[in-house]
């Protein structure tokens, strides 16, 4: 039977332990530690909540085992990021959940939701696309995806 995971929004005394989860997952697929692109990380408060946003943890048992985030980035627009979800927790419909509650989120205060991957990452492009995200743009490995609600 599949463990049941609880969405939370972001606590800061829960700051470090969601800073080593998506550090984690980034060395797993390759990426490296960015302070510029990854300051937002030690300051998920003031970056997500604070302007509009959300910062949402899945959590199993006590442990918080994947995130999802909605950034404002103006009036009418915010961008979908910091999907992310522990390795031995994937293929179990969470991250899906994740994505689910992050989109839900995000289409009920934004006209256009937009978010970007590497291009490395099928199953996260493979999501994107089915739930109706359309490539607008390629640079280098990135695509960048629209949806207008």
């Amino acid at each position: 039977m599949k463990s049941i995971m609880r969405i939370e929004r972001f606590i800061p005394i829960r700051g470090t332990e969601v800073k080593e989860l998506v550090l984690g997952v980034l060395a797993e697929q390759g990426f490296d530690f960015d302070p510029e692109k990854d300051s937002d990380l030690d300051d998920i408060g003031g970056y997500y909540l604070a302007d509009g946003g959300m910062f949402f943890t899945g959590i199993l048992g006590d442990e918080i085992i994947g995130t999802a985030a909605v950034r404002r980035v103006g009036a009418e627009q915010c961008e979908i990021r910091r999907l992310y979800m522990k390795q031995e927790f994937r293929g179990r419909g969470y991250g899906k959940q994740l994505f689910q509650d992050a989109l839900s989120y995000a289409r009920s205060n934004y006209p256009v939701v937009t978010l970007k991957t590497d291009k490395s990452l099928g199953r996260a492009v493979s999501i994107y696309l089915k739930s109706r995200f359309s490539v607008i743009r390629v640079d280098g490995d990135t695509l960048f995806f629209k949806m207008d609600i």
